[in-house]
């Protein structure tokens, strides 16, 4: 039978047809009424017959059973732990599509939440970023349990929507000797008297030394902590601990090199804690700040704002092009590691223009005022790279300047010193979730006299649903 055929009466009524994918990876199917179906591990054009889990009134949640009609574009998982089975990893969503078929979805996905959410049409579709596809983690949280039953250590991912830990006894979207490592700390765990009070393993690649911090929520014994050093100089790696919270991480034995990565275009060296906020992917990131730097176009007589600076990520590359920058982080511990990086390399052998002024600041960036924007002073640019959660407080300060500005309705008075104040002419914004994007370029747009100029996808996590973003917006003339 032909699911292409036009007599569509012929077709065994359970079929069902895969018109697209949403941001979770599921395929989405739509019954003769109407009814939308999200299939999990479908994909756009094929045919399938699935299994219903959840119904609900305007859509019913299904896992595919059968393939009928597979895509051109599926292929097959490298990962052996990977798929729709019961114990199957749920670290990866779409290893079944084609590696560059997952971009293209990705940055479909944003231009639709832009639209949907933000009402909002980019002038130019940028290029997605694209990089490695397999050992490109090089952040990872890996789960720790002891199974009574079975007698043995568990170390990876979670199993596919359940707090169980899946069985892994490799992961090709680590680095290779980090998933060659699976096993020989499974034995290594196993053999601890804490065995039972190890919940976690927290992975963290820096570019000479892998850091593996261990969580452990009792007080670990001599021989157990001399378990540890011996694996770490046998396997080259480095032991970090952490007793209770991020602020208990510390090194178990000292000595070696510093955790750090490098951002060889603008010969810049970054430390780092193993508990830090650093990209997983440290390939795209060299390639995501390079084209944040060059879209931002920052001049040697500018100031530029970098909001949500973390480390310093971007602000010290910033200061290679601009002449004054200011990097506002929430957390007042953060920002003195910022400063200290940015000291770091200021005073280093650099080749090329010494770092300019740069100061750091820190305020709660998720309880922004209009009243803080002014006193935080004018900016030629910004630089955002704000959480999940996305910068709406900061956005909307910015909105409710331009609204005063314009005699706008329901506006609320400029606040004090806002007349001297200039708002931006160009902002770039880093972006983690497609719909707080969306949703702050709606406020941009529509409301602090934005046009939105380009945006694009950055495949920061290859097999995932992850959709990581960059978007441009200039001050509408």
């Amino acid at each position: 039978m032909n699911p292409e055929s036009s007599s569509a009466p012929e077709l065994p009524p359970d079929w069902l047809q895969i018109d697209s994918m949403d941001l979770d990876a599921q395929g989405i199917a739509r019954r003769p009424d109407g009814k939308v179906v999200f299939i999990d591990g479908a994909l756009a054009g094929e045919w399938v017959s699935a299994s219903v889990h959840r119904r609900k009134n305007q859509w019913e949640a299904a896992t595919l059973t059968e393939l009928h009609r597979a895509s051109s574009l599926r292929v097959r998982p490298r990962c052996p732990h990977f798929g729709l089975h019961q114990g199957a990893c749920g670290g990866c969503k779409m290893q079944h599509l084609d590696a560059g078929a997952q971009v293209a979805v990705k940055q479909r996905a944003l231009e639709d939440q832009l639209w949907h959410l933000g009402k909002v049409r980019p002038a130019l579709i940028l290029r997605p970023i694209e990089g490695p596809a397999w050992g490109y983690r090089w952040r990872a949280r890996l789960s720790v349990r002891y199974v009574h039953k079975r007698g043995e250590v568990l170390i990876g991912f979670h199993e596919r929507k359940s707090r169980y830990v899946a069985d892994m006894r490799e992961c090709p979207v680590l680095p290779p000797h980090v998933s060659a490592l699976l096993l020989p700390l499974r034995a290594l765990i196993h053999g601890m008297d804490a065995r039972e009070s190890c919940p976690q393993i927290e992975l963290a690649g820096g570019d000479e030394v892998t850091a593996l911090v261990l969580r452990h929520l009792e007080p670990l014994g001599d021989a157990d902590r001399q378990r540890l050093g011996e694996f770490g100089r046998q396997h080259g790696v480095q032991w970090w601990l952490q007793p209770k919270g991020p602020d208990t991480v510390h090194r178990l034995d000292q000595g070696g090199p510093e955790l750090a990565y490098a951002l060889p275009e603008f010969d810049l060296r970054m430390p780092f804690r193993p508990t830090d906020f650093t990209q997983v992917n440290p390939h795209i990131n060299r390639v995501l700040v390079g084209r944040a730097l060059r879209l931002l176009g920052a001049q040697r007589h500018e100031r530029v704002i970098d909001w949500f600076c973390g480390l310093g990520n971007f602000t010290l590359p910033i200061a290679t092009c601009a002449g004054q920058v200011l990097g506002i982080e929430g957390s007042a511990a953060l920002v003195a590691r910022a400063r200290q990086n940015y000291q770091a390399n200021a005073t280093s052998a650099r080749i090329g223009p010494a770092l300019a002024a740069t100061e750091f600041a820190a305020h709660n960036l998720f309880d922004m005022t209009a009243e803080q924007l002014v006193r935080d002073g004018s900016a030629d640019r910004w630089l955002v790279d704000p959480p999940r959660e996305g910068a709406f407080a900061l956005v909307k300060a910015l909105a409710a300047i331009h609204q005063a500005r314009i005699g706008a309705p329901d506006a609320e008075p400029l606040p004090p010193g806002a007349d001297g104040w200039c708002p931006p002419r160009r902002i770039v914004y880093v972006s983690c979730n497609p719909a707080t994007l969306a949703r702050d370029a709606g406020l941009l747009v529509h409301q602090a006299g934005y046009r939105c100029t380009a945006a694009g996808a950055v495949n920061m996590f290859p097999h995932t649903a992850h959709v990581e973003s960059m978007a441009v917006f200039d001050l509408d003339a």
